[in-house]
């Protein structure tokens, strides 16, 4: 209709823009990034377990670096998500109406809690309590960091995972209460299943949020290069790295070329969980038609 071309054209132009602002960030980082492969082997950079940098000769091992954001990514999710679609079930399916008016806008709410104010709770509260109670070293550590990271995917995990439950048509719980299923049965074998992409793709979402976030681990890791051996062992990401050091980083030494390396090793991790994400909903919506 002649109606759509307008919003049509609208949308495929704000599509564009947002592509060409992708590839613009993509070719900045590669050129900043790519000259670091002079001073250092893609296999050294990969794999190596030191990072000095600014030692002569430097050591550009990002390996650490990469253990430590899957690392504080793994727990926190592993945290989180249980609990996130504990609370997106009942929600959706047990809750009663006048409460759900009041707990859903509030889960929202606390998705916009600044990360720099739980970063200065886990230094001033969470890490003392840590290192006190268990007899640790420091309680800035990878548990800190994750359980922290974890409060920030509940809100963004839970809101969409509820949303995509409240998207299955009634006429399927109907028909289950109508089987002589219980409420129970009801949601785990007919309501959760209809809504798996849905889920998969808040999950996806909140991996997504950990693993681009700064001021948290940045402020409760404990900044320690290492591959991590416990969760209460110190670790450095990729982004609290590039946060504490590009300010007073030469531009163009190697130093600079490396912390532009991780931002694209982010880049491409990040790209890689969207096109999955993406393609679950590609298949989700070919399963619900």
């Amino acid at each position: 209709m002649k109606g759509d071309i307008l919003p049509r054209r609208i949308i495929s132009g704000v599509a564009l823009t947002g592509m060409t602002i992708m590839i613009f960030i993509l070719f900045f980082l590669a050129r900043e990034s790519l000259p670091l492969l002079r001073e250092a082997a893609l296999s050294d950079i990969l794999a190596g377990k030191e990072w000095y940098p600014t030692y002569e000769p430097p050591e550009f091992g990002m390996l650490p670096l990469v253990a430590g954001s899957v690392s504080v990514t793994v727990l926190s999710a592993l945290m989180a998500i249980p609990l996130s679609l504990g609370v997106a079930v009942f929600l959706s399916e047990a809750c009663p109406r006048l409460l759900r008016e009041f707990f859903k806008p509030a889960l929202e709410i606390l998705g916009f809690l600044p990360s720099v104010v739980l970063g200065f709770i886990g230094m001033t509260v969470l890490a003392p309590w840590l290192q006190e109670s268990l007899d640790l070293t420091t309680g800035l550590n990878l548990f800190n960091a994750s359980f922290l990271m974890g409060i920030m995917i509940v809100p963004i995990v839970a809101s969409i995972a509820e949303d995509s439950l409240a998207a299955v048509p009634n006429d399927l719980r109907d028909a289950s209460y109508a089987m002589g299923a219980t409420r129970w049965e009801t949601t785990t074998r007919v309501v959760f299943p209809a809504a798996l992409p849905g889920i998969l793709e808040a999950c996806l979402l909140g991996i997504m949020r950990a693993v681009g976030e700064t001021m948290v681990v940045l402020m409760a890791a404990g900044g320690a290069a290492v591959i991590p051996e416990s969760v209460f062992d110190a670790v450095r990401p990729l982004t609290s790295t590039i946060a504490a050091e590009m300010g007073e980083t030469p531009v163009g030494s190697g130093h600079y070329h490396a912390l532009f390396f991780a931002g694209l090793l982010l880049f491409l991790f990040t790209w890689a969980i969207n096109l999955f994400a993406a393609r679950i909903e590609a298949r989700g919506r070919r399963w619900r038609s």
